[in-house]
């Protein structure tokens, strides 16, 4: 490559300038270089340059590149200015920059390169523009170091704004435009010369050893220093095909090789050329892990077979391998399996190498049982200081049934009942709890046998430190990981979900944390006259403030982790990793997430044993009463706010359930109060027998037919996926409309109907709308009392029972005897079906084509010649599509019999509609 340095001059380098001009050593590094004044100096000391583009066969045919070329005005042109070092002195320095020259011929197009004949003079700096980076032309072009640009550059350049960029190698595209991609486990020199070629004609960068610089590796293996390396790094690695694929997409603007969506299609997946055993895990697990091993481009043997590259071992439960392994076999903790995915790639194996469950320490302090020497003593006392360290080691959970002691936020129980643990004491020990970090304002010792206030003060202190442990975990372990920038492998969760997932959990910790310590604060210091229900009168505002916000949202963080969990591997991964970690109390994050929900109640059954063991003169008794009370404002806040945002929820379900719904149904005054299931049993709103579903909300009902046809589902911007609408929207009717409710009495031919008298505003007559129930629930009784109720409400009436009337089927002309019978089935398809047709000529402006092929079928079928129904339909042009309905329908002249009524009359509509 040559070394150069780059000047640039007006408005700076072009984003296509080539990769040997920005990444080459330069020869002189002097601030001198990129002065203004030293590309004046250049441009008044170079001769005068013609500067040409040429457009090559196919080039010159291309309308769109001819007109993009009258708007470039500008090309980039490499310049070399000689200076002398020092005077008196022969060594010179060469200085190499970039000038932008002006074009005054826009183009001009050649067959042949031996056209122009001076190729190759200093007079002329040309610009060629081929279409096609193979055959002699650009052979012969690349053979004599002229410039080459594809069809791409040029009219990028036009859509930008910019000056044709100076690149020493054929340039087609900018599709890999500043990537820096490295190699690695390419054997075939063939194959590895035409990659990078092709990476250098879509403006990428090649390196041949890998560094910080680097932004994409192209592995052939997942062996190799070049791959850890990546890998410990975070570098994208990808595929050959990768390449291929760009190569592909080379005329295609808008494409960037490094868009995620190309990159997740042709990454090296974490087990590509592995193949995976797993052992001591539980059929389930071992079902899941091999499923996600061939997601993830694995393969999977049984345990023992000598193919296998990596066996996979539960620690937990495996204690011997049951088969002698090969020596090229890995066997690995299931962290690395659940790693790999995690980072997307493939973790090193040293770090997670499966060895024997035995403490080492454990095992030393037993084989020294037996020593009999003269430093028996000391090592006894060693290994005495081993077992007890091995002692502690085991007991450090936070959940029960066993809490763990925390030197940064437990208070242990010594530190309450032993008399003698005071500051000084603990100092002269060599240990200073946090507990007893600050000065006592009442260091008297404590009795050895405490009250039982003390005793449930103590235990809401332990709960109220626990809890905060475990909201330190989450946030800790899960949340800050989570959003940690610059994660390997990209982010495992959107922000959005993320903050679905966690939602007010760092407020809530920030208000227990000062709790805790006030708790701290007067166990330490504890006397009987002591107040804590001062404490939580003190916090119950910012209770109420960061509660109800991840309370009311628990449901949806809990249905946000299942699904993040089903789509994302990556997740799934993450949480297995940090769910096995032993801060977790082998509890899974929803179950943890929980804990806030269950914290408030907790604390006021705690309150409550407390006040029944506070002397009655104690102060602290109508504290504790009046705490209680505000912490159960607090809960009953959260329920009420809760039930308000689950009947939002359930309110923007209905509007994102059914298609078509009316903006006005949102309001803040609304309130969905039931939904019912339902069958149509007249044809004043749908078809009998189609099924309907009635929400009823507090002034209106809503109603709604099953669609058809579903449509696609909705994605959100931020890749939430929506259920497709199953409804379709039919009226929204004011409850002040109805005018009747009709309980309609149970017979044999009519089971479960209801119907509704209403008159529309725009009607002068009652209407009778007939609906047959579907479903169990509610019971018809009581779902007529309730939308009675509602319309009574709604009309200011208080007789609601007054609007029932109960009424015989025959005297409304209402039965259900044929809603399930097979006949009845079939008419209410071939109904739907002639409606399609109907809709199908329902044009506002039929299309001629159409009119014409509709007309000559109708002429094949009745004997006539299509030509001259052709041309009765050239000579007078048809004002209305009316005499369409005239056309005899062959599905409806097959019909059976029995449907003859149904399709006169269905004809008659259909002509009516047209």
């Amino acid at each position: 490559m040559t070394d150069s340095s780059t000047l640039v001059s007006e408005s700076g380098r072009s984003l296509l300038a080539d990769s040997s001009v920005l990444d080459s050593k330069t020869i002189e590094n002097s601030k001198e270089n990129v002065l203004p004044g030293s590309v004046v100096d250049i441009e008044e000391e170079m001769p005068q340059i013609e500067t040409r583009v040429v457009l090559v066969q196919e080039a010159g045919k291309r309308e769109e590149l001819l007109k993009a070329l009258e708007t470039i005005r500008i090309m980039e042109v490499p310049v070399i200015k000689i200076k002398e070092t020092s005077p008196g002195k022969s060594e010179e320095k060469l200085i190499k920059s970039i000038v932008h020259m002006e074009i005054k011929v826009p183009y001009i197009k050649t067959n042949t390169i031996e056209e122009l004949g001076d190729c190759d003079s200093p007079e002329f700096e040309t610009v060629f523009v081929v279409t096609d980076f193979q055959g002699s032309i650009f052979n012969n072009l690349c053979k004599a170091d002229c410039r080459v640009i594809g069809p791409p550059v040029v009219l990028q350049c036009a859509q930008k704004g910019e000056p044709l960029p100076f690149s020493c190698r054929p340039l087609y595209c900018a599709s890999m435009l500043n990537l820096v991609l490295c190699f690695t486990g390419f054997r075939k020199k063939d194959e590895l010369v035409k990659l990078v070629t092709l990476v250098h004609h879509m403006g990428g960068i090649i390196r041949k050893d890998f560094n910080s610089k680097v932004t994409h590796l192209v592995a052939n293996s997942t062996h190799g220093d070049k791959f850890r390396i990546a890998v410990s790094l975070g570098t994208p690695i990808m595929k050959a095909e990768w390449i291929y694929k760009a190569w592909e997409k080379r005329n295609e603007m808008d494409f960037c090789a490094a868009d995620d969506d190309i990159r997740n299609q042709f990454k090296v997946p974490p087990f590509q050329d592995c193949l995976l055993s797993f052992l001591g895990f539980s059929d389930e697990e071992k079902a899941n892990m091999e499923e996600m091993t061939e997601m993830q481009g694995g393969c999977y043997l049984p345990v023992g077979d000598e193919r296998c590259t990596h066996l996979v071992v539960e620690e937990s439960t495996v204690k011997e391998i049951p088969f002698e392994p090969l020596k090229k076999l890995y066997i690995v903790k299931q962290e690395w399996f659940w790693g790999s995915i995690q980072m997307d790639a493939r973790a090193g194996e040293s770090m997670y190498l499966f060895e024997k469950s035995e403490s080492p320490g454990l095992k030393k302090s037993v084989s020294q049982l037996s020593l009999s020497t003269p430093n028996s003593n000391r090592k006894r006392r060693r290994l005495k200081e081993t077992l007890a360290q091995l002692t502690r080691e085991t007991d450090m959970s936070p959940f029960p049934p066993r809490k763990r002691p925390s030197a940064e936020h437990s208070l242990s129980l010594g530190s309450l009942l032993d008399i003698s643990n005071t500051p000084e004491s603990s100092t002269t020990n060599g240990e200073t709890p946090k507990s007893c970090a600050r000065p006592s304002k009442n260091s008297t010792p404590l009795p050895l046998k405490q009250s039982a206030r003390w005793q449930v003060a103590k235990e809401l202190y332990q709960t109220e430190s626990n809890y905060v442990d475990i909201l330190t975990t989450i946030i800790q372990l899960f949340q800050v990981p989570l959003e940690k920038e610059g994660q390997l492998g990209g982010p495992i969760l959107a922000q959005e979900e993320i903050k679905t997932i966690f939602g007010s959990i760092p407020d809530i910790l920030d208000v227990h944390t000062k709790i805790k310590e006030d708790l701290e604060d007067l166990m330490v210091n504890w006397t009987e006259s002591k107040s804590i229900g001062d404490i939580f009168l003190k916090y119950s505002k910012d209770l109420l403030k960061t509660y109800p916000p991840f309370v009311n949202f628990f449901e949806m963080s809990k249905e946000t982790i299942t699904r993040c969990e089903k789509q994302k591997p990556r997740f799934h991964a993450f949480l297995k990793i940090n769910q096995a970690k032993p801060e977790c109390g082998r509890q899974s994050l929803a179950e943890l997430l929980i804990r806030p929900v269950q914290r408030l109640p907790s604390v006021v059954l705690l309150l409550n044993d407390l006040k029944k063991h506070t002397a009655e003169d104690n102060p602290d008794k109508i504290i504790l009463e009046r705490a209680i009370e505000s912490l159960k404002e607090v809960m009953t806040h959260i329920n009420e706010d809760k039930r308000k945002t689950e009947a939002q929820r359930q309110f923007f379900d209905v509007v994102y359930e059914v298609d078509g719904c009316p903006a006005n149904l949102l309001s803040s005054h609304r309130s969905l109060v039931q939904r019912l299931e339902t069958v149509a049993l007249g044809d004043d709103l749908c078809d009998r027998g189609e099924q309907v579903t009635l929400f009823l909300f507090n002034d209106c009902l809503e109603i709604a037919r099953k669609r058809h046809k579903v449509i696609g589902a909705f994605k959100s911007p931020h890749g939430h996926t929506r259920p497709p609408a199953s409804l379709k929207h039919v009226v929204l009717m004011p409850l002040s409309q109805i005018k009747k409710v009709l309980d309609i009495r149970e017979t044999e031919d009519c089971h479960k109907a209801f119907a509704l008298v209403v008159r529309p505003p725009t009607e002068h007559n009652n209407k009778l709308l007939s609906f047959q129930m579907t479903s169990e629930e509610p019971p018809k009784e009581d779902w007529l009392k309730t939308l009675c109720r509602h319309v009574a409400n709604t009309i200011c009436k208080a007789d609601a029972e007054n609007l029932i009337y109960a009424a015989d089927p025959d005297s409304v002309e209402v039965n259900t005897k044929d809603m399930d019978s097979t006949l009845s089935r079939a008419s209410r398809a071939i109904k739907k079906t002639s409606k399609k047709v109907t809709r199908a000529f329902s044009f506002s402006k039929t299309p001629k084509r159409a009119l014409r092929r509709a007309l000559m079928s109708h002429s094949a079928t009745e004997g006539r010649s299509p030509s001259s129904a052709n041309e009765s339909y050239i000579g007078s042009r048809l004002n209305s599509t009316s005499s369409l309905a005239g056309i005899s329908s062959p599905s409806l002249v097959s019909l059976p019999s029995i449907f003859e009524k149904r399709s006169h009359t269905l004809s008659r509509s259909t002509t009516h509609l047209i």
